[in-house]
């Protein structure tokens, strides 16, 4: 028989909380921060620059949500979420949050609320998106995960999350339209105007 310590799990969960709110501060009081983007993944920091296309990609995502669900509508970029795992703390491209989401005691936002992440690549940590952060967003059970990747011209999205996969890709050119709507979403995003790299 196996016991399950509550306590000792919480305090795991609340030291990794704490270590992870170091990392980040930290961070974002270095030289370096400004005009880059942070993420933590599996306890370790990867830095990566904002750069014009990235921004305009994730700009036309976010404006396509906004025409959707509002200007009220809980999108972010570039915001802090802590996902499960050891020392997971990604700031997604794009997040949007399910309608009556609300921020936790320390003012983030939770993960089990996200409904759709976008990650636009960028060369440096371009490995991660596909990768450990794909994975974490599907044992996060993050219904929508769609990646654009600028250097292929393509967007992968990624939907019906099990285990530390999606159990479907779909992938389509820029330029063609993405059905999302038998997702949360709900919505066809236009990719006719994302630029490449």
């Amino acid at each position: 028989m196996t016991v399950v310590d509550d306590d000792r799990i919480h305090m795991a969960e609340s030291n990794d909380e704490r270590i992870l709110d170091e990392m980040f501060e930290s961070l974002e009081r270095g030289p370096f921060s400004e005009g880059y983007r942070i993420d933590v993944i599996g306890g370790v920091a990867y830095m990566s620059p904002q750069r014009t296309v990235h921004w305009r990609i994730i700009r036309r995502i976010v404006r396509a949500l906004e025409d959707t669900f509002g200007m009220d509508a809980e999108v972010t970029s570039d915001v802090r979420i802590d996902f499960p795992g050891r020392l997971n703390g990604f700031c997604p491209d794009v997040a949007k949050m399910r309608d009556g989401a609300v921020l936790d005691s320390q003012g983030r936002w939770r993960y089990q609320d996200v409904e759709f992440i976008a990650e636009v690549i960028s060369k440096e940590t371009a490995a991660n998106d596909y990768g450990p952060k794909k994975a974490v967003y599907a044992a996060a059970e993050v219904p929508v995960y769609l990646i654009a990747d600028p250097y292929q011209g393509r967007c992968h999205l990624y939907t019906q999350p099990k285990g530390d996969d999606y159990l479907t890709e779909t992938t389509v050119a820029f330029g063609v339209d993405i059905d999302l709507t038998r997702t949360p979403l709900g919505l066809t995003l236009t990719t006719a105007d994302f630029p490449r790299d």
